[in-house]
């Protein structure tokens, strides 16, 4: 059969662009390119993000995942967590500003925020360089990916709506927290900046936000109604404060 007969499919746009499409199907995509000239515009988007992705985080892509993150190990006891270097690249502040933020009780115990926050920059670093697997579930099934996350988690699962700060869902995926599992939500911008949004049961009370920030990365931590949450971006903590900010308010305006 002629594969020019066969109809080019998402799929191998993404390959084309990663540069694992099969030899014999490249001159077919490529044709198809140049007579549709908006699909050429799309997939040439997808290349600059990609390059952009690597330029930024190619220096982490090929570090192994990190224990805490091997999906195996959902139903492993509490562990005990030493830190020994990895704390000092934690700087925590208590963040100001906001009063629905600051009013929250007692601060967290550092075991807590330094374990989660480790955990939820360790998956951003992992995952935002993704292009064609960043997520299990896209963000065009928001409902399901919502509905899908708080079964699997034991806690209502929202994904807030973030375009007035720019940034569109991309989607998310289960992962492993220190007791359970953790909800991991991804959200884009025009510009390919990508922040996520990490949470997973805590026994800390309601805590203050606090910063933290490791290589070119930070992160917001805050716990609420046992759950921890970690927003993490890149390393304009302006930027970061508003994002997460916006999280707060939604997940307070909907009681998650």
């Amino acid at each position: 059969m002629n594969d020019r007969n066969i109809p080019i499919t998402e799929d191998e746009l993404h390959a084309y662009v990663d540069g694992e499409l099969p030899a014999e199907r490249r001159a077919d995509v490529e044709a198809f390119l140049a007579a549709n000239p908006d699909e050429a515009e799309r997939v040439q988007s997808w290349r600059a993000m990609a390059e952009m992705l690597h330029a930024r985080y190619d220096s982490v892509v090929l570090e192994p995942v990190p224990v805490r993150l091997e999906l195996e190990r959902l139903e492993r006891r509490p562990r005990q967590w030493f830190y020994g270097a990895a704390t000092a690249v934690l700087v925590a502040f208590v963040a100001g500003g906001t009063a629905g933020w600051v009013a929250h009780g007692a601060a967290n115990a550092p075991s807590t925020f330094q374990s989660l926050t480790a955990d939820a920059l360790d998956a951003h670093r992992l995952y935002v360089v993704e292009v064609r697997h960043p997520v299990e579930v896209g963000g065009n099934e928001r409902d399901h990916l919502q509905a899908w996350l708080t079964r699997r988690c034991g806690w209502t699962v929202f994904a807030p709506n973030l375009e007035a700060s720019g940034l569109k869902l991309v989607g998310g995926r289960l992962l492993p927290g220190p007791n359970g599992p953790a909800s991991f939500l991804m959200y884009e911008g025009a510009s390919g900046e990508r922040f996520t949004i990490y949470a997973t049961k805590t026994e800390s009370g309601a805590t203050q936000m606090r910063y933290a920030k490791t290589d070119k990365d930070g992160a917001l931590f805050w716990a609420e109604r046992g759950v921890g949450y970690v927003v993490s971006g890149g390393g304009d903590r302006d930027r970061l404060t508003k994002v997460a900010q916006a999280v707060y308010d939604q997940a307070e305006k909907n009681g998650t």
